[in-house]
């Protein structure tokens, strides 16, 4: 497939065939992936596959947790797991909360499971001292996992960045025997999707980019210019 139209028509894929994902198709997937840029190119990656059944089970049971606060907050109005604000819901409200099927049936009907991580020993958390919740170290994984999402759909198949396990981190840890200096940064569900993807709606360039400053003109043209970008 050409560039463009794989950036375009790469969804949030949950709903698979059943249909296998070859091994070789998968290396393939990783050995693209894998030149994602990472802090100082010191690729702090690890890349966990997963395909038994029992071990998925416990993973999509790891989820549930987080998808209650997630869909209690949803329910109240607020902006779930937002570093912002506390949850607004009891602690009694959101263990009552049901979970939906839609977060957990991913994990349990893709053809592999990838559980993403990164060596905190290797990145530079330049915002380790700010006070707020720390993102960058997040640049020395993430780049990686969408390029396995966008590997998987110029093959064919699909996946979708879940992090709600992510919650259970010393857990998912354990289970995978993952070392405690090793992140858990995502699990992506990998498979043949059910529905053709088509090309996505997002949100136009100009509301998203602007010129020189955070209130600056949008950038759907050069600076002081009529011409839009395409």
């Amino acid at each position: 497939m050409e560039l463009y139209d794989v950036m375009r028509t790469t969804p949030a894929t949950r709903d698979f065939t059943g249909e296998p994902l070859p091994d070789d198709v998968l290396v393939r997937i990783l050995d693209h992936a894998r030149f994602a840029p990472s802090g100082g190119n010191r690729q702090g990656t690890r890349i966990v596959a997963v395909r038994d059944l029992a071990t998925r089970e416990r993973l999509a049971s790891l989820n549930e947790p987080a998808v209650r606060r997630y869909l209690a907050q949803l329910g109240a109005g607020e902006s779930p797991w937002n570093p912002l604000s506390p949850a607004g819901p009891s602690p009694a409200e959101i263990e009552a909360t049901v979970v939906a099927d839609s977060f957990i049936r991913p994990v349990l009907t893709a053809s592999v499971v990838l559980v993403c991580c990164v060596d905190l020993g290797v990145v530079a958390a330049t915002d380790q001292d700010l006070d707020r919740i720390g993102v960058v170290a997040g640049a020395s994984v993430y780049p990686l996992v969408w390029n396995v999402l966008l590997a998987a759909r110029n093959e064919g198949f699909g996946g979708t960045i879940t992090t709600m396990a992510v919650a259970q981190e010393p857990a998912v840890q354990e289970l995978l025997g993952i070392p405690a200096r090793y992140a858990v940064a995502a699990v992506v569900p990998l498979g043949r999707p059910e529905q053709r993807p088509t090309r996505l709606t997002r949100r136009p360039v100009g509301d998203l980019a602007t010129w020189e400053h955070f209130d600056g003109p949008p950038i759907d043209g050069p600076p002081g210019g009529a011409a839009q970008l395409t």
